[in-house]
């Protein structure tokens, strides 16, 4: 970042109010009888109905439309571990988003937690607060730990973004770039580089919509995950298949696909060369990705790329996602968002890039055109009908799959 930008970003969250988010009153305070109904005496009647009915919480408070967004800032964006509080401005953003893209109200919540089980017990006793959680920027391997108990513990979705709401991206982008080299996902060679949060739950999701496991190498510092290393914690093993492949450039020589979640330049041109004819290339490491576009393209001009970055053609952009996963989940009360509700994502997401793009978003994005190809395989962040495609998929999938408490809204069923 530069200095002028940091400047000005320092000064957009400092004016004309400190912070991006802040609460407001939804009922009428002017008389009264008004505050009479908002407190004292007036709120014990939904104190008794809820005491009563729990499920009526929903009827009487905001929880159906609350979710925590919830870090210890172990693994802040690139930044690493910044702590919990220099962690709150991001923990805003993710609110921000929330609202501007779903009308999901938001609390951010940074949590002081020296181990996993001391986090866990933190969320586990605030959650009846909330509709969902939403884990964000917490490294792993602890991340799948501590989403794994607190989906057991809790009645409410817990959803942790940097694993599942990437992997929806990925996957979605995937299966159009797939479709535009004229591949099929379960015959294609998948290099992942990078097996944190994202990589692992991608590769996870993959699979899940049928990739072959036996064409999946994932790639860490030390190489080639294989089930001769000893090295392995156990989220890495479930990919320790039998391979003699050990660098990431046996792992690339003929390879359709490559998905980077690492870091910067780690795609060279000799990598990129020896890949697949109608190559693959998701390069999300940001800011700089593990390939940049334009020296792929001088290498292979055959290559369908994504990027972590807005100023590339396909943006993976977890605001894609994430928004209209909580609000398809919130809007039929669900338990817990599982592999039927993310495959719905990624099937949406999947679809809405075929469907003729509104001149609305062709104005935002300045674009005179853009149809379905190499460089559009993923919706635009801006594109307004991801809330009535993505939403309803999740919510029909809740209902689908058991975990939802409550019958479709009827705007979903027009």
């Amino acid at each position: 970042m530069n200095d002028k930008l940091m400047q000005a970003a320092l000064e957009y969250h400092e004016h004309p109010v400190p912070g991006k988010l802040a609460t407001e009153v939804t009922k009428p305070t002017r008389t009264q009888e008004d505050l009479a109904l908002a407190y004292s005496p007036g709120v014990a009647a939904p104190v008794r109905a809820i005491a009563d009915n729990p499920e009526d919480v929903y009827r009487y408070t905001n929880k159906g439309n609350l979710v925590a967004v919830i870090s210890d800032g172990s693994a802040v964006l690139g930044l690493g571990n910044t702590g919990a509080l220099a962690s709150k401005p991001v923990m805003e953003g993710k609110g921000v988003l929330f609202k501007r893209f779903a009308n999901v109200d938001v609390f951010d919540i940074e949590v002081n937690a020296a181990t996993p089980e001391e986090f866990i017990d933190t969320v586990t006793r605030i959650a009846p607060t909330f509709g969902g959680i939403n884990l964000e920027d917490i490294a792993a391997p602890a991340c799948f730990e501590i989403e794994r108990i607190l989906e057991e513990r809790l009645d409410i979705p817990v959803f942790h973004d940097d694993q599942h709401g990437t992997a929806v991206i990925i996957c979605a982008g995937l299966l159009n770039a797939l479709e535009i080299a004229g591949k099929e996902l379960a015959d294609a060679q998948i290099v992942c580089l990078g097996a944190g949060a994202a990589g692992i739950s991608s590769m996870r999701l993959l699979l899940d919509l049928g990739a072959d496991p036996d064409k999946l190498l994932l790639v860490d510092r030390k190489g080639v995950i294989h089930d001769g290393r000893s090295d392995l914690n156990q989220y890495k093993q479930e990919f320790a298949g039998k391979t003699d492949k050990r660098t990431l450039e046996d792992a690339m020589k003929d390879a359709d696909i490559f998905i980077g979640v690492s870091s910067g330049g780690k795609v060279s041109d000799a990598l990129l060369a020896s890949m697949a004819v109608n190559p693959i290339v998701f390069a999300l490491a940001n800011p700089d990705p593990e390939i940049r576009p334009e020296d792929a393209k001088k290498v292979r001009d055959d290559v369908i790329m994504a990027t972590g970055r807005s100023d590339y053609p396909n943006q993976v952009n977890n605001v894609l996602g994430f928004p209209y996963i909580f609000r398809g989940a919130l809007d039929v009360h669900a338990s817990h968002i599982n592999r039927e509700m993310l495959k719905a994502g990624v099937v949406a997401l999947r679809d809405l890039t075929h469907e003729p793009v509104p001149s609305e978003v062709l104005q935002a994005y300045k674009l005179g055109s853009l149809t379905f190809g190499p460089d559009y395989i993923i919706p635009k962040p801006l594109d307004s009908r991801l809330l009535d495609t993505v939403a309803p998929a999740i919510a029909r999938a809740a209902v689908d799959s058991g975990v939802a408490r409550r019958p479709l809204p009827e705007r979903y069923n027009k």
